[in-house]
């Protein structure tokens, strides 16, 4: 396997791997924080950094049936959320290539 290479991001109101400390997005990323998890409260955000993803599974959700992809952090592959690939309502197409991120699984740093 190759050399893990991760990035940082510069500025304040970070989101990070409660687990690692890992950056994963920031809060001009969240679009969103009305969103329900396994664990409770979850963000939508547009973009993130440092995660990978599982295979694609259509899955039925509150909000109807799409295809997800568990979204992986890099530093701990703990499964923090999942990202949208595709939505069969109309109404939902929005979050397609869009990402959730878990609250139970993130820490805000530098949040002045």
């Amino acid at each position: 396997m190759g050399r893990l290479i991760l990035e940082y991001l510069d500025g304040n109101r970070i989101y990070v791997c409660k687990k690692c400390r890992i950056h994963l997005t920031n809060y001009q990323n969240r679009i969103s924080k009305n969103f329900k998890g396994g664990t409770g409260q979850a963000y939508l955000f547009d973009k993130g950094i440092n995660y990978h993803v599982g295979l694609p599974v259509d899955k039925d959700l509150l909000t109807g049936k799409h295809t997800v992809q568990d979204l992986m952090c890099n530093g701990c592959c703990e499964i923090i959320g999942w990202k949208y690939i595709k939505a069969f309502r109309d109404t939902e197409k929005y979050k397609e290539g869009k990402i959730i991120i878990e609250k139970y699984f993130v820490e805000k740093i530098k949040w002045k």
